[in-house]
Parts: structure tokens; C-alpha cells; sequence
């Protein structure tokens, strides 16, 4: 994904800037909108929200006198979030996003309180913001007031590896708490940046994973003997899927040279879980490049409400802060990305299973040694909970403010379970791909390929030969850990 015209950035290891700022073009865009703003509620005019309550209250005027409290108190009122904190990492996408919103030029805000944001980001001032407490619908209201809080000296942040109060934060920097003024709480709260940061970040990790899947499920082919030919291109080019078709490139790519490949096979065809990679694996690969397309609107998109067009000379009261199309896509991908661990664990079970010359359980001296037996057991409680977490919880909703918002997306809810899969489906991988390399150990002397030797190379540094039982937890940490990094960096 590009960065928005309005940066000046270098990346960081994550994908995220190092440091943002606003362009001049940004700065003119805010602050044309905001004189617009202004002029309008020096009128009698009532827009909802700027000079009126909330939900249900959006028929009570507030006078001109009380705007600015009544933007603090909504921002208190709303930081209602509750359960784990939000990994640091995240809530500075949020901050990202958010900007980027409020740059656009259409949230009636002051241009101090984007530049404060920018502070923020540039001085790593990150919110505590928690995972509960959004219904995906009328913005992330919660998550998106405790990312708010500290604008105005409340709340607490991480800074300097330690979580304050924002107060501590601000002065330490040298910034000062900046008091909300009309629409600004408002422009705040609504928006979609909890789901979507959560979305991005899923992304980058899904595609991470998808390229570990590809690496790991080469590996174990080539420890279960198992045969190319399900990779050769006549068959997929008969069922163009663009996943399936790359899928097959890229494991014959990662099998080019096996000498292992050469050996000859028995079976006339393996199991699904290796026959079929292209298919499952490719499978979820479309479903990933979809919802990467669907992320990238929303978060190039303006999701505020009310949207200020001062050039058409509106104010309008819409729905785009409504999470549905999150929602639905946050789903799909949690489903896709499940079937990379459910096909993952699979291949564990087929390698420990005493199978084409292999030891059972992969244990020398079977029967005092269990080897990788509990391993397995692992791979498949984890696959059974990431079948639970796949409930979508887009198919829910619930009313609220009193009936005024009586359909919501849920999508927070979605996002947060999709990064509980993710963290699964890596587990999983990670299982798969010590039991993989514990196998090829096994078919010493022969050799996999070039590509997969120098990853089995990599990964013995981390994680020896099991010669005879230990404890594997520790093992299967690092395994876990390893995985961190791309294959392509290894290759």
C-alpha cells in the first residue's frame, strides 16, 4: 500500500514510517475546511453533533458557549474501552490512519490537532488503547477515544518504554494539551481506523504466513516423498485461479533441484494436504490480494460523520463510519487463512506417522522416545480453536443508543479474532516446519533443494536434531519465533 501524497516518510521494519508531515497542500485542505466550518455554526444552523448531542440526543441544541466542553465530554464519555491493550504496534497504525483521514480535508477540524497527532506519532507518544469496546458501526468509538485522550492531556501512553499519564508524555516533549474545539471530538471518534489497523496490519502478517506456508509445506513434501507432478503447470492452467496457479509456480520453484524429488515414488498420488497445496493454498491467497484491495479504500477513504464539503457548501449526516464492508472482508480472511494451519496440521500428522521409511513420531528409538507425538496434539487443538474464532462476526449485530443505531457491523469484534488466527495459524506453521526438518534429518544424506537447504540451515541454528526427548516447548518457541522473519530473507 502507497503512502498518501501528504507524507514524508522512511520504513521501518513493519511497513510503517519512521517519521510523517504534513504537506502545504494537507495544511490548505484542513484549514479552507475548517474557516467553512466555522462560518456556518456562527449561524443558527444545527448540525448534528457540532452544535447538537449525540445518538439519540442529536435533537438537543448546545449553545455556542459549551461547544468546546461538549467535544471533551464526549471524548471522556466514549473512552469506555475495556480487556487487553492493543499491541503498541497497532494503535501507531491508528494514529496513521487517523491522520491520514483527518488530512483529507472533509472533518472540519483545526490543523493544530492533526500536527499535534503528527507529534504524537514522531516522538512515539502511543496511546493505551484496548480491544473492547467497538461495534464497528458508529465509528470505533471507544478505541478511537482513548487514541484521543492525550490531545487534550488525558489518558495514558507508552513512552519510552513505559506506560504515563499523557500529561507526563506531552511535557516531556515539549507539547502542550491543546482543548478540543467544535466537530474536533466528533471528527475524532468517527472513523474506522481500529478495524482497519487491524485489517492492514493482518495483511502484511497474512502475507508473511502465506509465504512460510508455501516454504514449509515444500519442505515437508520433499520429506514425505511426496511427488511434483500435482505442480506441473498443464494442470493449472486448465483452472486458472491466479492463486493456484502461483501457488504451483512457487513450490516447484522451491523444489527445483531436490534430490529427494529424484527418488522414486511408490504411491501413485499423495494425500490432499500435499496434492492439493495449490488449490488450499492458493485459495486463500486470492482471499488475501481481495481484502488487501478492500483495506486499501477504507483506509484511503474518509469515514467521518458529519462529512464537511465546503466547496458543494454541505454538511451531511452519513453512514460512512458503518464497519460492514470491513466486517464481511475480516471474516473472509480469518476463514482463508484458518485453512493454511488446518492443512498445515495435516502434513504434521501424515510426517509422524511412521509412513514411507519414516520413524514414528520422528523419534529415534521410538517407544522410550515419543518424539514429535504431543507436538501434533498441539498443532491440533490450536486448528480446533481457530475453527471457533472463524464464527463470523459479521452475522451479528445488536441495538444501541437507544435504538438511533440499530444496525452495527461488529467488525471490531472481527478484527481482533482475526489476529488471534493469525497468531494460531503461525503456531501451527511453526510445528509443521520443525517436524518438516526433524523428517529431511532423517533422510540423510540425501539433500532437498538449494532454497530449502539454506532454510533448514538457518533453522538448525535456532532449534537442533531431536536425538532423544526434551523439552519441546522450548523448541517449538523458537521454531515459533523464527518465523518472524521472511523465507525470502533466508533464500
Amino acid at each position: 500500500m502507497e503512502l498518501p501524497e501528504y507524507m514524508v516518510a522512511s520504513f521501518g521494519n513493519k511497513g510503517l514510517p519512521t517519521t510523517i508531515a504534513l504537506s502545504a497542500a494537507a495544511k490548505n485542505r484542513i484549514n479552507k475546511n475548517r474557516s467553512y466550518l466555522e462560518k456556518k455554526i456562527s449561524t443558527d444552523a444545527t448540525y448534528y453533533g457540532i452544535n447538537t448531542g449525540f445518538g439519540s440526543l442529536c435533537n438537543v441544541r448546545i449553545a455556542n458557549k459549551d461547544l468546546s466542553q461538549l467535544q471533551e465530554n464526549l471524548v471522556c464519555s466514549h473512552a469506555c474501552g475495556m480487556g487487553n491493550k492493543v499491541p503498541k504496534e497497532l494503535v501507531k497504525l491508528m494514529l496513521l490512519l487517523k491522520i491520514h483521514g483527518l488530512s483529507q480535508g472533509y472533518s472540519g477540524v483545526r490543523s493544530e490537532i492533526v500536527e499535534q497527532l503528527v507529534a504524537f506519532y514522531n516522538n512515539d507518544i502511543i496511546p493505551v488503547v484496548f480491544e473492547q469496546g467497538s461495534l464497528g458501526a458508529s465509528g470505533d468509538l471507544a478505541p478511537l477515544a482513548h487514541l484521543s485522550l492525550p490531545l487534550f492531556g488525558q489518558g495514558k501512553v507508552y513512552y519510552n518504554n513505559e506506560i504515563v499519564d499523557a500529561k507526563q508524555a506531552l511535557a516531556q516533549c515539549n507539547l502542550k494539551a491543546i482543548p478540543l474545539a467544535a466537530k474536533e471530538g466528533l471528527a475524532l471518534l468517527n472513523g474506522t481506523q481500529f478495524m482497519s489497523s487491524f485489517g492492514t496490519y493482518s495483511i502484511w502478517f497474512a502475507q508473511r504466513l502465506l509465504e512460510w506456508a508455501n516454504c514449509i509445506a515444500a519442505i515437508s513434501a520433499d520429506a514425505f516423498l511426496a511427488k511434483n507432478e500435482p505442480f506441473q503447470p498443464y494442470i493449472h492452467k486448465v483452472r486458472p485461479h491466479k492463486g493456484q496457479m502461483e501457488t504451483a509456480v512457487q513450490m516447484l520453484s522451491l523444489l527445483a533441484g531436490s534430490e529427494l524429488q529424484q527418488q522414486y515414488k511408490e504411491q501413485v498420488q499423495d494425500p490432499y494436504s500435499f496434492r492439493c497445496i495449490p488449490q488450499v493454498h492458493g485459495a486463500s491467497s486470492d482471499v488475501i490480494d481481495q481484502v488487501a484491495k478492500v483495506m486499501e479504500i477504507e483506509i484511503n477513504s474518509v469515514t467521518d460523520n458529519p462529512i464537511i464539503f465546503d466547496e458543494e457548501d454541505v454538511i451531511v449526516s452519513g453512514g460512512n463510519f458503518h464497519g460492514q464492508p470491513l466486517a464481511l472482508q475480516l471474516d473472509f480472511l480469518a476463514i482463508a487463512m484458518a485453512e493454511l494451519a488446518n492443512i498445515s496440521e495435516r502434513r504434521t500428522y501424515l510426517l509422524i506417522s511412521g509412513q514411507r521409511g519414516l520413524a514414528p513420531f520422528l523419534a529415534p528409538e521410538a517407544g522410550l522416545n515419543s518424539g514429535f507425538m504431543i507436538a501434533q496434539y498441539t498443532a491440533a487443538s490450536i486448528v480446533s480453536q481457530n475453527k471457533q474464532y472463524c464464527t463470523p462476526a459479521s452475522v451479528d449485530s445488536i441495538v444501541s443508543s437507544n435504538g438511533q443505531e440499530d444496525h452495527v457491523s461488529m467488525g471490531a469484534n472481527a478484527a481482533t479474532k482475526l489476529y488471534k488466527v493469525l497468531e494460531n495459524v503461525q503456531r501451527v506453521l511453526a510445528i509443521e516446519l520443525i517436524t518438516a526438518v526433524q523428517a529431511i534429518e532423517l533422510r540423510r544424506p540425501l539433500k532437498s533443494s538449494e532454497k530449502l537447504e539454506r532454510i533448514i540451515a538457518a533453522f538448525r541454528k535456532e532449534v537442533s536434531f531431536m536425538h532423544t526427548d526434551r523439552l519441546l516447548h522450548n523448541d517449538l518457541i523458537k521454531a515459533e519465533q523464527f518465523l518472524n522473519q521472511l523465507p525470502s530473507s533466508i533464500q
